[in-house]
């Protein structure tokens, strides 16, 4: 009973300690959406079973660059071929500042954030013609800390393919939920200590 109580005290330090994301000059940011919902613009609803490892170097406090894998299946209507989506590209974050959000931080544990992303990617349908083409996306997020380094997050996207042969531009409003880990480096914490 006294590691229960033990391991809950833990766990509510955790999730009550302010959030100190690690979002300064010199950190890295690796992480992933783990689950994805699309709302079709011009292909119909369906579902997506998606995994997008990202990393991100932040080259200044805030501002973060770096790159995406998107790996996933998708299908629209019962009854539908499968997809296979897949991509590759860069990306960018933006973290805003607690001014800039115009309110507190929700509970002083999360900050809001836009992304950006661009690169090559493509759909394999079965039993049809797969795509490739430019890829891209741009939404808000919001990444609420659990600890002062792992952040869950949700992320409202605008994202679409424009294919190089006949097709053309495919687009959806995706939400994605994922999670990320803020890595201190020993530069960051030069910065730091020279900021003092």
């Amino acid at each position: 009973m006294k590691k229960v109580m033990l391991g809950a005290v833990m766990i509510a330090a955790g999730l009550l300690s302010t959030a100190n994301a690690q979002i300064q000059e010199g950190n890295w940011m690796v992480g992933s959406s783990l689950l994805s919902s699309r709302f079709g613009l011009n292909t119909g609803a369906g579902y997506d079973l998606a995994i997008q490892p990202k990393a991100a170097y932040f080259i200044k406090n805030n501002v973060a660059l770096g790159g995406y894998v998107n790996l996933g299946i998708s299908k629209t209507t019962k009854g539908s071929p499968t997809a296979f989506d897949y991509g590759v590209g860069a990306l960018g974050r933006y973290f805003l500042s607690p001014g800039e959000q115009g309110v507190d931080n929700l509970l002083n544990h999360g900050r809001w954030f836009f992304e950006g992303n661009a690169g090559i990617g493509g759909r394999s349908v079965e039993n049809a013609d797969s795509t490739t083409g430019l890829d891209f996306g741009v939404g808000p997020g919001y990444s609420y800390f659990i600890t002062p380094n792992i952040g869950l997050e949700g992320l409202v996207k605008y994202v679409g393919r424009t294919g190089f042969g006949n097709e053309g531009l495919n687009s959806n409003i995706t939400f994605n939920v994922g999670l990320s880990i803020f890595l201190p480096t020993a530069h960051a914490k030069r910065l730091a200590n020279d900021a003092k």
